[in-house]
């Protein structure tokens, strides 16, 4: 609350005294205001007086028309704080109602999981896939529970950026919600690693995310509003915040993830000023194309790996993606979450 008379208190600073306790019978203690620092109170000129940097029970001055002046300003911002905090609407503070997204690998896996999330949560959902015939399908059987469209194209290459983006502005002014999920593997040794293999893998999962966010950041930007930005969700993985655990060699996988969260981080800060907002799940074993092969040969030792004892389910990723594009997750920014079942922390 911008405080219009504030220069006067200031200028009075020497004759206002708070009464700093805290409850439960701890001592209180009084001093002059202009004696205290920042991380308690501090009047300035052309400042804000922030309720919740005064841990006060009482305000004295020792000017009655000052005193009046202060006890009226805490009683007021004490009103709004309680105001606030009363505002809460649980019903609406997980909706996705009024909100476009775009999700990339949205045909299956866990960008299909994520897309049945936001579809279910009232949010209006294009996928984007590689293969057309998939994306098309996958569309289809989400648009039974809201509005889901496809626009297949390739992400790994400029002109398949660049006509997805195209494709989308036709249809849309602006976009909320971008999850960057599209990515790709390769196994092999450390010795017949193939430099193509690792090149392939770091263009999709790390390269075309940066590209892909930059290209649809005019479009976002015009979505986001100061208490409900826009929003950008990178699909990181467990593998890059260890050490792969399992017995097969994916060299490239686990430095592209590790690169995804530390790149979050960096946009998180870049568009921050922008009103968007930049965040990665970082995911253990669901069931997807990907995992396939590893959760046949591995199941076993995956499980007991994971304190919880068992794989993730398809409404924990939308779920975690579902509160960072809602109200709810408005103000986190710059988060690389596991959901992981604890394996993360555990081996």
């Amino acid at each position: 609350m911008t405080i219009s008379n504030l220069s006067y208190i200031a200028d009075h600073a020497s004759s206002i005294r708070l009464v700093v306790g805290r409850q439960r019978g701890q001592v209180a203690r009084s001093s002059p205001i202009a004696d205290f620092p920042d991380s308690t109170c501090h009047l300035r000129r052309d400042d804000t007086l922030n309720a919740a940097k005064i841990d006060a029970a009482m305000i004295h001055s020792d000017s009655p028309s000052l005193q009046s002046c202060l006890t009226s300003i805490f009683n007021n911002l004490t009103i709004r704080q309680t105001s606030a905090m009363s505002s809460i609407d649980t019903t609406t503070l997980f909706s996705l109602s009024g909100k476009t997204a775009l999700i990339t690998g949205g045909s299956r896996g866990i960008g299909k999981m994520i897309a049945e999330g936001f579809v279910r949560s009232g949010a209006k959902v294009y996928i984007t896939s590689r293969k057309q015939e998939a994306c098309e399908q996958a569309a289809s059987e989400l648009s039974v529970l809201g509005p889901c469209h496809a626009l297949p194209s390739d992400v790994a290459t400029a002109h398949g950026r660049g006509s997805l983006l195209r494709a989308l502005e036709a249809r849309e002014a602006s976009l909320h919600i971008l999850v960057n999920n599209a990515g790709t593997n390769w196994g092999e040794s450390f010795s017949d690693y193939p430099e193509e293999g690792f090149r392939k893998v770091i263009d999709l999962n790390l390269a075309a995310l940066f590209f892909l966010t930059r290209d649809m950041t005019p479009m976002l930007e015009r979505a986001a509003r100061r208490d409900d930005p826009s929003r950008v969700i990178n699909i990181g993985s467990i593998d890059g915040l260890r050490v792969p655990t399992l017995p097969i060699p994916t060299f490239a996988y686990s430095a592209s993830k590790a690169a995804v969260h530390q790149l979050t981080k960096v946009l998180a800060v870049t568009l921050a000023p922008k009103q968007i907002t930049v965040n990665a799940v970082a995911p253990g074993f669901f069931e997807s194309k990907m995992t396939t092969q590893t959760l046949r040969e591995h199941y076993q030792a995956i499980e007991e790996a994971c304190p919880l004892h068992r794989i993730g389910n398809p409404e924990e990723m939308a779920g975690i993606a579902i509160y960072l594009a809602s109200k709810a997750g408005a103000y986190t920014n710059g988060a690389v979450i596991p959901v992981d079942g604890g394996a993360s922390i555990s081996s």
